[in-house]
């Protein structure tokens, strides 16, 4: 077999590479996500998700939170729950 030919192959350290992926999120992407998410809430006058949509923000929204500096992330967290609290 040539050299060619043998490239054609996959080998273990391409299905195993030696390091994961890593994943950091754009932090002014997820301000502009969660500034989304508040912004339906703060015109709302009545809850605007059904009880499955309002179960998904509520896991999803502190998580996405994490990728925020310390300080700010509280913040997010506490006008979010103050916006849902005024809602149900």
């Amino acid at each position: 077999m040539t050299k060619a030919q043998l490239d054609m192959f996959a080998t273990q350290e391409d299905f195993f590479p030696a390091e994961p992926a890593s994943y950091a999120p754009d932090p002014d992407r997820v301000r502009r996500k969660l500034d989304a998410v508040l912004q339906d809430l703060r015109r709302a006058d009545v809850m605007p998700w059904d009880r499955k949509a309002r179960a998904f923000h509520q896991l999803v929204f502190p998580q996405m939170t994490n990728a925020l500096p310390a300080e700010e992330a509280s913040q997010y967290r506490l006008e979010f729950q103050a916006l849902i609290a005024r809602l149900i």
